[in-house]
């Protein structure tokens, strides 16, 4: 029997990357899974044919998390399928970078109201479901820490994203809901390679930063968010776990 057997969870932006690798983790321990997707079906259907394959429980769910009625949708959706909700992960997110003079009012709000806005509906949607000992798991990033050059909006998000996580863990807390923040370093992806990033002169440099010499990949930071889901992280909340490799 799983960690998380007879528990639900939802993962936002779960159709690829770190989202897919969590949801898949989840679904590893016994948790039922909503897939969520914007725009690939086909890799978010592929999420649901990996954990059904495995003997899990998983559908897939297209919304808009910066739409609150796609957000109201979701968490409807999932307990419509599953009866119950238990974790909420975080993940849909959008980057951008661009130096100070090439910001734009649309890159601007596009990144703010996938990254910041998404995250509190979809949250607020599902806090009125969520049980005693529930868990929202908020997938922040390292540059909130670092703070690279040519990211100014991208680590604004992450940055809200680290205050909205110690706020709504008070908020939620007389409710025995945990709220956590999960920031990933640098992290193998289709989006790291589509950006060009794997291989290049920028990764060299930056992995030589990394205490622990590379950079990491989705199912590592898919155990901490399995960890942060279970029982055994109940006396966390409000925190800020970087992964990173000891990267800072």
């Amino acid at each position: 029997m799983g960690k998380l057997t007879g528990k639900v969870a939802v993962v936002t932006g779960a159709s690829k990357g770190i989202g897919a690798a969590i949801a898949k983790a989840l679904g590893a321990e016994g948790a039922s899974v909503v897939v969520n997707y914007a725009s690939s079906k086909a890799g978010a259907d592929k999420v649901v044919e990996a954990i059904t394959a495995s003997g899990g429980k998983a559908v897939s769910v297209k919304a808009d998390v910066s739409n609150a009625e796609d957000a109201k949708a979701l968490i409807d959706d999932a307990i419509r399928t599953f009866g119950r909700l238990d974790v909420l992960v975080n993940n849909s997110g959008v980057y951008e970078f661009a130096p100070l003079e090439a910001i734009t009012e649309q890159s601007f709000h596009r990144i703010f109201n996938i990254n910041v806005l998404g995250l509190l509906l979809v949250t607020q949607a599902a806090a009125k479901h969520l049980p005693e000992g529930g868990s929202v798991i908020n997938i922040g990033s390292g540059v909130s820490r670092i703070t690279p050059a040519n990211s100014a909006v991208y680590t604004a998000t992450k940055g809200a994203v680290d205050a909205i996580t110690g706020v709504l863990s008070r908020e939620l807390g007389p409710r025995k809901i945990r709220v956590n923040s999960l920031n990933p370093g640098m992290v193998e992806t289709e989006g790291t390679y589509s950006a060009g990033f794997i291989g290049s002169e920028l990764e060299k440099t930056l992995v030589a930063q990394v205490p622990l010499g590379r950079i990491g990949q989705p199912d590592e930071i898919a155990d901490i968010a399995v960890f942060l889901a279970t029982k055994e992280s109940r006396w966390l909340s409000g925190e800020t776990l970087i992964a990173s490799g000891g990267m800072r």
